[in-house]
Order: structure tokens, then sequence, then C-alpha cells
């Protein structure tokens, strides 16, 4: 029985929390990617520096940390443009996506996953992550429909209370 209980409330959390399957970074690795960084831009080659910063960017998206999810976006955004890569590009793009939808920017995300699939139409990654956002969309959706009819509903039964006590 305790089982059950616990399955539902995991069900319910996932509703409320999203239940996604982008995975989570820890300061650990951020810290270590930073330090690949580093190394990197004393000497190393391009390429090299490069790879090292898409590993933190790709850290810091991933990150719980709002301020470093905002790094990562910002990070991505700058190299962009620098990179004529079509598999580069579709990467930073996955990669803002990721950004965006942990910063809540839902639309932003969607609009900028749907750009990575037009550069990799069956990139399951990109489209699994589609899925997960549209999926927010809609809830978030519905959870405003909730609050909306509940501040109608509160409004009219004030209304209604304030009329019955005037008779």
């Amino acid at each position: 029985m305790d089982a059950k209980f616990g399955s539902l409330f995991e069900s319910i959390g996932n509703f409320f929390t999203g239940g996604e399957q982008i995975p989570w970074c820890d300061r650990d690795v951020i810290a270590g990617c930073e330090r690949e960084v580093a190394e990197a831009a004393n000497g190393d080659s391009e390429e090299r520096k490069n790879e090292s910063i898409m590993r933190l960017s790709w850290a810091l998206v991933h990150s719980r940390q709002k301020e470093d999810i905002q790094r990562g976006i910002a990070m991505l955004e700058t190299s962009l443009g620098n990179d004529k890569s079509p598999l580069h590009q579709r990467e930073k793009l996955y990669l803002l996506a990721v950004g965006y939808y942990r910063s809540n920017d839902y639309g932003r995300s969607r609009q900028l996953v749907e750009q990575c699939l037009e550069i990799a139409p069956d990139w399951r990654q990109a489209l699994s992550l589609k899925k997960i956002v549209e999926d927010r969309i809609a809830k978030d959706g519905v959870i405003g429909i909730g609050i909306t009819a509940t501040a109608v509903g509160l409004i009219v039964g004030g209304i209604a209370t304030a009329l019955a006590r005037r008779n």
C-alpha cells in the first residue's frame, strides 16, 4: 500500500516539476570544465579551446544554479555566429534550447529546438527536448486556466455572498 502512495506522490510531483529527462550537472563538474578551459587557453590548439568551451557551456546550461545557466546561455549566444559547421550549430542551438528551458523561457526554447531540427530533422535528442518543452507549455496553459477559473470563481462567490447579505 505504501508503494502505491509513493508512486502516486511521485507522479504528482513529476506533474508539477515537469518530470523531465534532461540531466543536471553539479558544481564539481562545472569547476572541472572551467579548469580545462583555463588550461586550454594557455597554448593549446584552437580546436581544443573550442571543445573545452563547449563542454563548459554544456555543464553550465545543465546546472541547477540560475546564474550558471545564464552564463552558459551568454557563452553559447556569443559563439553561435562564429562557427559555420552545421554540426556545431546544431549542438549550440540545442544547448541554448536547454538553457532557455531551464530558465523557464519555453517559447524561446521551442524556437531554438525547431531551428536545431531544421539542421537535423531526425536528431532524437532534439526531438525529445521538443516534446518536453511542448508538454511544459501545455501544462503551464492548463495551470494558468485553472488559476484563472479559481480567481473568477472566488470573485463570483464574493459577489454572490455580498448580494445574499444585502437581502
